[in-house]
């Protein structure tokens, strides 16, 4: 368990700055010091509490409010604007805006899959900079949970099951989103790895597992995005809220981690006034759905009675203002105006999409599709018109978004299903223009099942929607749809499955077909993307982020949550109690090392896609301190192509770990060198009393195609030694 420690007022620790300054370090503190002196008191309480910025609850919408997630009013006598928040992190959402413009960003899990951080930065500068145009100072941004459960709503959302690169794709994100002088939130802090009863799961995970795992991935997404704000989880940790844990917000986010900005929750996530406050939260967020308005009146009224300290209410605010001048928002604040570089953004979203697409099986020459084929078949997924978006806060609602008579709503509020207008089927028949391309929407298996008798190869469309606050029930492709590539597939060997889905799903007709793609929810340029991939345009670049399971018995914990026995949306009534969910079960064995652990054999591992050619690795060497990895790899293959070179290492007393990777864009015949650099962290394990230490013995660093495949290995004999980093600092000064 994570050790819990008692509530104290006033603490203030020496803090890194976040963001890129636009001050001197002594002059950024003097003004913030200066601003929290001039502000009264009730200026104070009201910037440490959001509103939703729209009717709620019979309440009107906040003067000067933009209709979208959060507001928080400024303080124009000294300058300091007011706080306009839109979620989220695959686009500006801002669901009551649907005719606005807004870039669609594909699934996280797709620019999981490219293992691309620069890719993932240019795509956070596309929709940072429509946030700023529409207005929007906080973009809700930069969720970091590991995957620890693979049926889970929000999954898509985030960037798969292994700590670095979360950390290196989360903040890579969180950079680009900041670059246009917007604050992003890094989000939700922290083990809030399911939907369904996230408001009531009760969280339990030892500190030296999740320093290892989930805490790891948000350490390294803070230092590489340094976000200006951290969101806490709905849920509760070893009996304890998110937002009322002082040894996760104050001891390690603020202390060890040395994080500057300010501590929100998550809407509807607060649950009291004096713990919180004295646990390291610094606002309270979408207040409405609270059952108080616990950082109003009440949070003023325990002020002025010393139950919190003046010196604690300084620290939030002065947090906050920190965090945006570095932004920039508070000298340069945003303004709604036109939407700029939407082709460009929409350009990164296709680039997003392709090199996220994972290409899982090619068997019998299918793929690429022949440019001589004279007919192909298209089935399912309505590739007529669009392709699959995830639901919830994250939706992005541009024109032209497209739903379905009969799909039932979602468990967020209603919300519909709904496809981004980018049609497959389309851009297939621009792709192949002397190629017939029939279309079927799959509703009649068996008159597809003719059809595909005389085609030259099948293409089947199959999407499984997930959405926030509601976990899937289990990893079948939902509607029939695992019956309709079986029969499609004993009617036409070659044919071809590409899957939209928010994470894995099984395939009992696995064996049975000759192609399958992971499209993921793939974005506004989605059709494109897969007509390229398809018909070799471009290669397949993308390798899995999360294992795929052969069957959910294989997970540690096979049964998911009955969403009927719970709750799952804040401000709804709480139904049941609360819900431990025992993540020591895995401990820090997240994804492919559990499956290492239980020598379970997976569907499909971590880190796995094929490409259109080939590579090969040599020359593995290292540096003797394990700091450094250097290789050549060289594309073997007639085609130009991408891999991602995946560094693994073994050492004593942990189970396999990533430690490094570079994706490379390779011609035929092209040799590359790469020297990659492995963080500390990922040879080290955590010891509560001295922080990470690297323990003596033999280390073996090889580079994989996947977590699970053999490959040539160097060793290295190393000496135990400690890895100081920000917890030794912190515990110098203490």
């Amino acid at each position: 368990m994570i050790p819990k420690r008692p509530l104290v007022g006033g603490l203030v620790f020496l803090v890194l700055g976040v963001g890129s300054a636009h001050a001197p370090a002594g002059g950024l503190e003097q003004r913030v010091a200066a601003l929290v002196a001039a502000l009264t008191l009730d200026e104070k309480i009201a910037l440490v509490h959001s509103r939703f910025g729209m009717p709620l609850r019979g309440r009107p919408m906040p003067t000067g409010a933009l209709a979208s997630a959060g507001f928080v009013p400024g303080v124009p006598r000294l300058g300091i604007p007011p706080l306009q928040e839109s979620d989220a992190g695959l686009g500006v959402a801002n669901p009551t805006n649907a005719d606005f413009d807004a870039t669609a960003l594909p699934s996280g899990l797709a620019l999981a899959a490219s293992f691309d951080p620069g890719l993932a930065e240019r795509a956070g500068a596309a929709i940072g900079a429509e946030a700023r145009d529409k207005g929007f100072s906080v973009l809700l941004a930069g969720g970091a949970e590991l995957t620890r459960e693979p049926r889970g709503g929000r999954d898509f959302e985030y960037a798969g099951e292994d700590p670095l690169l979360t950390g290196a794709i989360v903040g890579a994100t969180i950079a680009g989103i900041q670059s246009n002088h917007i604050v992003s939130t890094l989000k939700h802090f922290v083990l809030n790895a399911q939907e369904t009863g996230r408001v009531v799961i009760d969280a339990r995970l030892g500190e030296a597992a999740a320093r290892e795992s989930d805490l790891l991935a948000f350490e390294l997404a803070l230092e590489r995005g340094r976000p200006g704000a951290v969101m806490t989880a709905y849920n509760s940790i070893d009996g304890r809220h998110a937002s009322e844990n002082a040894r996760l917000l104050t001891d390690i986010l603020k202390r060890d981690w040395g994080f500057g900005g300010w501590v929100m929750s998550d809407w509807g996530g607060t649950h009291s006034t004096e713990a919180a406050a004295l646990a390291g939260l610094d606002q309270e967020s979408g207040a409405d759905l609270d059952d108080t308005m616990f950082f109003d009146a009440p949070l003023k009224q325990a002020v002025g009675a010393g139950r919190v300290h003046l010196a604690r209410l300084d620290d939030m605010v002065a947090r906050q203002l920190r965090a945006r001048i570095q932004a920039g928002t508070l000298d340069d604040p945003p303004r709604p105006g036109s939407i700029r570089d939407l082709d460009a953004h929409a350009a990164v979203a296709e680039e997003v999409a392709a090199r996220g697409l994972v290409l899982l099986k090619k068997a019998g020459g299918a793929l690429p599709l022949s440019p001589t084929a004279k007919r192909l078949l298209v089935v399912g997924g309505h590739a007529d018109v669009g392709v699959l978006s995830g639901g919830g806060s994250s939706q992005v609602v541009p024109k032209g978004r497209l739903r379905f008579e009969g799909d039932p709503p979602g468990a967020f509020y209603g919300q519909p299903k709904l496809y981004d207008p980018s049609s497959p089927l389309a851009a297939l028949r621009a792709a192949l223009p002397h190629t017939h391309v029939d279309f079927l929407a799959g509703d009649d298996a068996a008159s597809a099942a003719r059809a595909a008798r005389d085609a030259d190869a099948v293409i089947v469309f199959a999407d499984a929607w997930r959405n926030e606050s509601r976990d899937v029930p289990d990893l079948a492709l939902p509607n029939g749809q695992d019956a309709l590539i079986a029969k499609l597939a004993a009617a036409n060997p070659r044919t071809i499955v590409v899957l939209e889905t928010g994470g894995p799903v099984t395939m009992p007709w696995l064996g049975s077909v000759a192609g399958i793609i992971e499209a993921w929810y793939p974005g506004e340029r989605g059709g494109e993307a897969i007509a390229d991939v398809l018909t070799g345009r471009a290669d397949p670049g993308g390798r899995l982020p999360m294992t795929f399971p052969a069957a959910e018995s294989q997970l540690p914990r096979p049964h998911g949550i009955d969403p009927a026995t719970t709750t799952s949306n804040p401000g709804e009534p709480i139904k049941g109690g609360p819900i431990v969910v025992d993540y020591d079960v895995e401990g820090a064995d997240v994804g492919y090392k559990w499956f290492l652990r239980t020598k379970a054999k997976p569907l499909f591992p971590f880190g796995f896609g094929l490409s259109y050619t080939r590579f090969a690795t040599s020359g593995l060497a290292a540096q003797a301190d394990g700091s450094a990895l250097a290789f050549d790899v060289r594309n073997v293959g007639s085609r130009a192509g991408r891999d991602v070179a995946q560094v693994y290492v073994d050492g004593p007393g942990f189970t396999r770990r990533l430690a490094g990777f570079a994706a490379l864009d390779l011609a035929p015949g092209e040799t590359r060198h790469v020297s990659v650099k492995l963080d500390p962290r990922l040879l080290a394990r955590w010891d509560a009393p001295r922080g990470w230490r690297i323990a003596p013995g033999r280390y073996t660093i090889a580079v994989r195609p996947d977590a699970l495949a053999d490959a040539p290995a160097v060793t290295l004999d190393l000496a135990a030694r400690a890895w100081p980093g920000r917890h030794a600092a912190a515990a110098a000064a203490d």
